[in-house]
């Protein structure tokens, strides 16, 4: 909510004086002196201005804007690319999909990679659809209302409260291209499985690049999200998953009130 883990940078765009023919003084009628080209002196205090240093901000700020970012889209759309790295395994494991969000609470997580084990997941709103079809079986279950402010989905949609659920400070990690800012966030509520997590905000837009969730057993998931679109037009099947005749429903979820 391209993406997980962040320190600030503060980024000035530097300023030219336009180019084409070399400013000149005339001199004017004796006795009236010489006067600067018309101008010149409002592009100066404007140079002046705009050099000034920009005040860095501070960590907690920087996930604000990052939530303010979030929360002021209406839909978005991003490529992803997830590494799981348990603690019991040598080697991580790679997927590669698509997420896509639309206010106020509904999201669709597509793996298209591995191709063998292709997956969607669609949240609605309370709502939880799993569909594997290797296995030909959709999973149907309600989520509750803490489970769906989940870190992820929190960072992405600017919801639940992330602000005021973690411990926010500075913490630098190697990460992707370009200036970012990079946090650590650590739960207050030390209940929970996340240990802490890393994260990497893009500097100019506040969209999340990087997500790395650390459990206490050891284990790291690491989500970087690619390709951001914002407020893209979804279709309207796009929270929709279509299954074959013949797949499997494994209905946790009571009926929904409509």
């Amino acid at each position: 909510m391209d993406a997980a883990p962040l320190a600030g940078e503060d980024l000035r765009t530097p300023v030219r004086l336009p180019s084409g023919r070399p400013l000149r003084r005339r001199a004017r009628a004796a006795g009236r002196g010489v006067s600067s080209p018309p101008g010149i002196m409002g592009i100066g205090l404007l140079i002046g201005v705009m050099s000034l240093p920009t005040p860095a901000l501070s960590p907690r700020e920087v996930l604000k804007k990052a939530a303010a970012a979030a929360s002021a889209l209406s839909s978005f759309q991003a490529d992803f690319e997830q590494s799981l790295f348990p603690s019991n395994l040598a080697s991580p494991y790679r997927e590669k999909g698509r997420v896509i969000y639309q206010k106020p609470g509904r999201m669709r997580w597509e793996y298209t990679e591995p191709k063998d084990e292709r997956k969607t997941y669609v949240y609605d709103n309370g709502l939880l659809l799993s569909y594997f079809p290797a296995d030909n079986q959709l999973v149907r279950r309600t989520i509750p209302e803490d489970e769906a402010g989940a870190e992820i989905f929190a960072l992405l949609s600017g919801r639940g409260d992330i602000e005021e659920r973690y411990e926010v400070e500075a913490s630098p990690f190697p990460g992707g291209d370009g200036p970012s800012h990079q946090l650590k966030l650590t739960p207050k509520d030390k209940e929970g499985e996340t240990s802490y997590i890393l994260v990497e905000i893009d500097a100019r837009t506040f969209f999340l690049r990087k997500a790395v969730l650390f459990d206490w057993a050891g284990n790291k998931n690491e989500m970087d999200f690619l390709r951001w679109r914002p407020n893209p037009r979804l279709p309207p099947n796009a929270f929709i998953i279509d299954v074959p005749p013949d797949c499997e429903i494994i209905d946790d979820a009571p009926p929904r009130k409509r």
